[in-house]
């Protein structure tokens, strides 16, 4: 099973949904950092269930501890072990389901690879795993914030049909974000989305949406082609968030039907460096930044477990009846917004990482390597 990500700077990620804990061991990052508990606690508390009304009631602290890789407030350049425990377990939810594989979740191609499953929650699989990848980004943030200044923001712009509008990347914050649950900083089209979340929720039913993303301060030159291009990475990154099923970039799929001279986007001088007048490439051309704010989009599916009943079939092809007891989100989205942005941040600060390491290692003439 692959659980690691990244090369510089690489984590790697370990738990089920209900086990004792889930965590990550983050490799590569510099000595001296300034890090404690309190400076990860706050994008957990963004991901974590049971914050609001819209989300799974899974009441889960989620408080990080930090095991190995700092002393006295700083990072020693050792491996951080970041563990967060799971209190609020409750196997038993899936003791009826441990022989029907549910419908659009993984409980079937577990099996058909592995031969065996996490029989509740769905094991490796379950989004309780990002925990994780939410904690290391946290750190990747702080060590981009003092690198490259970079900031990144994600928000809801759509559930279901509804999509959020007037919604400026360059100036959001992310305290703009989560003044409403829904985490969308349209305030018309958040109470929409709310309404219609806390419905379906109520119905047993679940619904989709996109999580947008815009990555500010970037400097050009990072990203490594061909097979490590920059938008690449960010695909594979946010692609291996859990009920991720689509990945667009600047103008994304909506380029296929533009002419050339629509979608190119011209240089100009921008106060003395090159910029571009337009953004359609999303901030990346030929898999490197620009130097332009980096602009992506997220696709989210409904979430699989609903309350509602379903036609399906257990393991020995034996007709049942599906409702699911387990507490489950209705709508992602909400809580996906700081995912995103944390596998966000750990891909931009290992690009950021090997692009040093590119220059410091630079053929200089004289010097040789």
């Amino acid at each position: 099973m692959s659980s690691s990500f990244g090369t510089l700077f690489r984590i790697s990620t370990f738990g089920e949904s209900h086990c004792k804990g889930v965590g990550v061991v983050i490799d590569g990052c510099p000595a001296g950092l300034p890090l404690g508990e309190e400076d990860i606690q706050p994008q957990l508390d963004r991901r974590r269930p049971g914050q609001s009304s819209l989300t799974t009631d899974r009441a889960e602290a989620d408080r990080v501890t930090i095991i190995s890789g700092t002393e006295n407030g700083r990072t020693l350049g050792t491996p951080i072990l970041l563990e967060v425990a799971n209190r609020d377990q409750r196997p038993g939810d899936y003791g009826a389901m441990a022989d029907i594989p549910r419908p659009s979740h993984a409980d079937f191609t577990y099996q058909m690879k592995y031969g065996v499953r996490a029989s509740s929650g769905g094991g490796r699989s379950s989004a309780r795993e990002t925990i994780g990848s939410v904690a290391a980004g946290a750190v990747a943030r702080i060590l981009l914030r003092q690198k490259l200044g970079l900031d990144i923001v994600a928000w809801v712009s759509s559930v279901g049909t509804i999509d959020a509008s007037g919604v400026d990347p360059a100036a959001l914050t992310e305290a703009e974000v989560d003044r409403s649950p829904i985490r969308c900083p349209d305030p018309g089209a958040a109470e929409r989305m709310r309404r219609l979340v806390a419905d379906l929720k109520q119905a047993g039913d679940s619904v989709g949406g996109i999580v947008s993303c815009v990555i500010r301060n970037v400097p050009p030159g990072l990203g490594e082609p061909t097979y490590d291009k920059l938008e690449a990475r960010l695909a594979q990154a946010m692609l291996a968030i859990p009920a991720t099923k689509g990945f667009e970039i600047g103008a994304g799929f909506a380029a296929a039907r533009m002419r050339g001279s629509q979608h190119n986007d011209p240089f100009v001088n921008k106060g003395g460096r090159l910029g571009t007048v337009t953004n359609t490439s999303g901030g990346i051309q030929g898999g490197i930044s620009n130097g332009e704010p980096i602009l992506f989009r997220v696709a989210f599916k409904p979430p699989a477990t609903i309350a509602l009943p379903q036609q399906t079939v257990d393991f020995a092809g034996n007709p049942v009846i599906l409702a699911a007891e387990g507490r489950h989100d209705p709508c992602v989205v909400p809580r996906a917004v700081p995912i995103v942005e944390a596998m966000a941040a750990l891909v931009m600060i290992d690009m950021a990482l090997r692009q040093e390491y590119r220059k410091t290692w630079q053929w200089s003439g004289e010097q040789g390597v």
